[in-house]
């Protein structure tokens, strides 16, 4: 197994945060969910043609999995219980996991370390570099990237890939390039799965 893996990590993208009427709920642009979604499918594509390991982040929100304080807020905000375990809201949308490809679950939360053997995983593959694609930004990426950053692995996030609830976009991004070191790479540049601290004749390679 090489050293210094480098995973892809798709976060969220689910019909009830990606499809037109998660837009019409947020108030968001429809065409520029559809857009990100596509771009992340097409990023999926890149990482499995480049041999660099894909695995999917799911967001389950059923109100027996919610801890208190966030069934409370939900209730005094009148949010309703979203990607509901089994309904359609919850399937990926636009892309899959393939054969193989490991599926994480987080149980009304926001960070991906809090999901069952996300952590594991990525240490038992030797992997020191996660790429993040999704939604939103400035929620589930935010928080995956932060824990990421404090438990030492490197962090790229791809901007073409993933946009922004409640901040914009450009100042959540950059607020991980500059506090967690986080490089911004589109899905298209060629040194997007190579690892950020190594020289070219270091990097491992892929699979």
């Amino acid at each position: 197994m090489s050293a210094a893996r480098t995973v892809l990590a798709v976060v969220d993208l689910q019909r009830d945060f990606c499809a037109p009427e998660a837009a019409a709920r947020h108030g968001l642009d429809p065409r520029l969910l559809e857009s990100v979604a596509v771009r992340t499918a097409d990023a999926v594509r890149r990482a499995r043609s480049a041999g660099v390991e894909v695995v999917f982040v799911r967001f389950v929100g059923d109100e027996d999995r919610q801890g208190a304080s966030w069934r409370h807020r939900d209730r005094a905000r009148g949010k309703p219980p979203k990607c509901l375990e089994g309904s359609p809201g919850a399937a990926f949308h636009r892309v899959a996991p393939g054969p193989g490809e490991r599926v994480f679950t987080k149980y009304a939360c926001f960070d991906a370390f809090l999901s069952e053997g996300f952590e594991d995983h990525l240490r038992a593959r030797a992997t020191a570099h996660l790429v993040l694609a999704g939604v939103y930004a400035d929620v589930c990426v935010d928080s995956t990237a932060r824990t990421a950053f404090q438990k030492g692995f490197h962090v790229t996030v791809v901007p073409d890939c993933t946009t922004s609830l409640h901040l914009p976009a450009p100042d959540i991004l950059g607020f991980m390039e500059r506090v967690y070191g986080a490089r911004l790479l589109p899905r298209t540049d060629p040194g997007l799965w190579s690892h950020p601290a190594l020289a070219p004749e270091q990097q491992p390679c892929p699979g």
